[in-house]
């Protein structure tokens, strides 16, 4: 699941040692982040990119690995980490983040990713 990936990585950054430590910095609490490393809940995306800027990862990789996270099925899953693959295949360094703003829930920015990468 790319969402803990990202939180681990945030928690090795950050120097924590707790988990705790980290729902305190993203101003969240421990009960919702627990839900959010169990799959009971997802990650808000200004917190994940909040997430990316302080690790350094790219947000439009972190788009695709919330949206793989939050597809339904496994076929859906499996769609979501080929485009991965395929956006760091093709070196693409950005993809428009006007949509992000503009996109209010994951589907428009799931079709958006879909269509700008094929």
């Amino acid at each position: 699941m790319y969402t803990n990936q990202l939180i681990d990585a945030y928690k090795s950054h950050m120097k924590f040692v707790q988990y705790k430590q980290v729902a305190h910095e993203l101003g969240i609490s421990v009960q919702m982040l627990t839900d959010i490393r169990k799959g009971r809940a997802y990650l808000k995306e200004n917190l994940a990119f909040f997430i990316a800027e302080q690790i350094g990862e790219d947000k439009e990789r972190v788009l695709i690995g919330l949206a793989a996270d939050k597809a339904k099925t496994h076929e859906e899953q499996i769609l979501w980490h080929s485009i991965g693959k395929k956006f760091n295949g093709r070196g693409l360094t950005t993809i428009s983040m006007s949509c992000g703003a503009i996109a209010a829930t994951l589907e428009p920015i799931r079709d958006y990713v879909l269509c700008m990468l094929c």
